[in-house]
């Protein structure tokens, strides 16, 4: 990983989004790299599991709507980061048909809030935008899609990942560029599994909570299939992807796509079975199948060739092997292990020479 958490050492980093599935998991890498931390999310009343494995006594926590303006303001230009990672979003589709407007406005005006409050930052050296896969127009296309491809969204969740792409692109030419203050890029990750997710409607957690309440396993639309990536791999290409743009900003700022290699693809029904065996627990399981109450693509793959080339990234774990990981974490939650110092050794395999 080209001595990654060399780099990372004693930077200043603002990731909004902190407390999500995908934002614990970066804030627990950038920790084990010995990364200054500020994190940006929604408060939280509940306590919710993924604050079982992110040390968060090491952040400095901020609790507030992105689509507050005034207070991600005072907060961003407070810390003064050298890098940003925006991750903070509405991220179900599902959630999206009964919210629409939240996600949107969450979706499209946070990250303007981000981008323009980005042109203040006086240490600011690399603006990284996580999106996603679905912010191109889905033609279900065996080939993958390349960052060039048309964009657009059937659904008001994909349909806001495609309108912040075009803003930001329409940011970067009319405003980045020309101060030349800070490098900046948009990157797209789709179908991320990993431990610690419990989000609705996605079917590895859906699958451990039957499990836990003792309840059939149900699948939505089990023929689907999907390019399925442990959450470390595309979080090693944003702090590859982030490190680039601070050495060589030209180069690098635009969008990139994080996906595992072409045939690296699986149904839903065959990751439920895998991840079932994996388990090996003593549970009586039923799977039935239902009919998704929103429509759904069979097929979203990405082509990430380009950071293949010019970042030298590359998935490390096979698909089997990410869920095997996936399933080994739940296990040992399961089993009320230490699941923070469990969550560290798998991020130390990972990033490991």
């Amino acid at each position: 990983m080209e001595k990654i958490n060399n780099f990372y050492k004693g930077k200043k980093i603002f990731i909004t989004g902190h407390t999500g599935f995908k934002g614990s998991w970066l804030t627990s890498v950038l920790l084990s790299f010995g990364a200054k931390l500020a994190g940006y999310s929604l408060p939280d009343s509940k306590k919710k599991s993924y604050q079982k494995f992110t040390d968060y006594k090491k952040v400095k926590n901020i609790y507030g709507d992105i689509r507050n303006y005034k207070n991600l303001r005072k907060n961003l230009l407070s810390f003064n980061p050298e890098i940003i990672f925006h991750l903070a979003a509405q991220p179900l589709v599902s959630q999206s048909y009964i919210d629409p407007v939240k996600t949107i406005e969450t979706n499209i005006m946070g990250s303007v809030n981000i981008m323009q409050i980005a042109r203040e930052v006086n240490k600011l050296k690399s603006l990284v935008i996580i999106t996603s896969d679905k912010c191109y127009l889905n033609k279900e296309i065996k080939r993958g899609y390349h960052e060039q491809d048309e964009l657009g969204g059937k659904d008001p969740y994909s349909a806001s990942k495609a309108a912040t792409e075009i803003i930001f692109h329409s940011y970067a030419n009319s405003f980045f560029d020309k101060q030349k203050k800070f490098a900046f890029a948009t990157t797209r990750a789709g179908n991320v599994i990993g431990g610690g997710d419990w989000s609705k409607d996605r079917i590895i957690p859906d699958c451990i909570k039957s499990i836990l309440k003792k309840k059939s396993i149900i699948m939505r639309n089990p023929k689907a299939t999907r390019p399925w990536q442990h959450v470390l791999e595309p979080i090693s290409g944003y702090l590859i992807l982030a490190k680039k743009l601070t050495l060589n900003p030209t180069k690098f700022s635009g969008s990139w796509n994080f996906g595992p290699l072409g045939k690296e693809t699986k149904k839903v029904q065959d990751i439920v079975n895998i991840l079932l065996e994996c388990l090996n627990l003593k549970v009586k399981t039923k799977i039935v199948i239902r009919k998704s109450s929103f429509k759904e693509s069979n097929l979203l793959k990405l082509n990430s060739k380009k950071a293949n080339k010019l970042l030298k990234w590359n998935t490390k774990w096979q698909m089997k092997e990410s869920i095997m990981q996936t399933a080994f974490w739940y296990k040992k939650y399961i089993e009320k292990k230490d699941i923070k110092l469990y969550t560290n050794k798998q991020i130390k395999e990972y990033f490991k020479n």
